[in-house]
C-alpha cells in the first residue's frame, strides 16, 4: 500500500504543510486509519476509497479524527493527477463528514470549494487570551475554531502561546490573523490546535473557511491573497462565494513509500 507525503500551499519542498495521502482499494477500519495517522504524526494523513462519482475522504490527526481539513484534501487531489488516478483537467469530487467539497486545477493551482465557516463576536474563555498573551482586537468563534484578530502582523508573527493553556480551551483550533504589512497579501494567520495534537498547524485551509469571510467584510473584496505565517509559511487564494469559499493553492510531492 503506497502512502505520500505532500507538501501543500507550497512550491518549494519542506515548507508549507505537509500531509499525508493513502488512496486505499477499499474502506478501512478507522484503529487502522488512526494508527497510520499517529505513525506518520502529521497534523493530517487523509485516507481515499474510489466511489462511483469520486472518492470518499477522511482526515485523520495523530490523535483523532477531524471534519474538515483543506490542506491534506489539497494534497489528496495533487496525489490523484500525479499518480494518474484522476484525469489532469477532471474535476475530484470527495465526500467528506462536511459534504461534498471538489477542487480543479487552474494552471499550477488546484482550487477548493468549500463551505463557509463564518465566525461571530463571542466573549472569550480566560484561557484563550491567557494561553495566547494577547490582548485582541476582535475575538470571534467560527463552528470549529476560535479566532483572535491582533492589531499588526508582528503580533501574529512573534506569538509564543503557552499551549497547555491554549489546549484547555473547548475548540478544535485557534485562529490569529491580522492585516498584512505586504501590499501584495490581504491578511495573515496562524493556527493553534493543542487539543487536538497539534500545537501548530502550518497552513491550514479549512481555518480560510472563517478567515475568508471575515476579511471579506473587514476589506470590502472577495478575492483576497493569503499567508500563514508560520515558521514553514504557506499561500493562498481565497474567493468568498456566498455560502462557499474557493481556497486555491500548490503543492510539492516530498516522498512515497509503502505500508508493509
Amino acid at each position: 500500500q503506497d502512502i505520500y507525503q505532500v507538501d501543500a500551499f507550497t512550491t518549494t519542498p519542506f515548507a508549507g504543510n505537509p500531509a499525508a495521502v493513502c488512496v486505499l482499494p477499499e474502506a478501512a477500519s478507522e484503529d487502522w486509519m488512526q494508527d497510520v495517522a499517529r505513525e506518520m504524526n502529521l497534523s493530517e494523513t487523509a485516507f481515499l476509497v474510489e466511489s462511483e462519482d469520486g472518492y470518499s475522504l477522511r482526515w485523520f490527526t495523530p490523535l483523532v479524527e477531524v471534519d474538515l481539513c483543506g490542506h491534506a484534501t489539497l494534497a489528496s487531489a495533487h496525489v490523484l493527477w500525479e499518480t494518474g488516478e484522476t484525469n489532469l483537467y477532471e474535476t475530484v469530487r470527495f465526500h467528506t463528514r462536511s459534504g461534498l467539497l471538489s477542487a480543479t486545477r487552474d494552471g499550477d493551482w488546484i482550487e477548493m470549494d468549500f463551505p463557509a465557516t463564518p465566525v461571530t463576536a463571542c466573549d472569550p474563555p480566560p484561557e484563550l487570551l491567557d494561553g495566547l498573551g494577547v490582548s485582541p482586537v476582535f475575538v470571534g468563534k467560527s463552528i470549529f475554531d476560535y479566532m483572535v484578530e491582533l492589531s499588526n502582523e508582528a503580533e501574529v508573527r512573534d506569538l509564543a502561546p503557552d499551549f497547555s493553556t491554549l489546549g484547555r480551551v473547548d475548540t478544535r483550533g485557534v485562529m490569529a490573523t491580522s492585516r498584512s504589512e505586504r501590499p501584495e497579501c490581504d491578511f495573515v494567520s496562524r493556527f493553534f490546535a493543542p487539543a487536538t495534537g497539534v500545537d501548530e498547524d502550518p497552513v491550514t485551509g479549512s481555518a480560510h473557511c472563517a478567515l475568508g469571510p471575515y476579511w471579506q467584510s473587514r476589506l470590502g473584496k472577495s478575492e483576497l491573497a493569503a499567508r500563514q505565517v508560520s515558521a514553514r509559511v504557506g499561500e493562498l487564494r481565497v474567493s468568498v462565494d456566498g455560502d462557499r469559499v474557493r481556497i486555491a493553492g500548490q503543492a510539492v510531492t516530498v516522498f512515497r513509500a509503502e505500508l508493509v
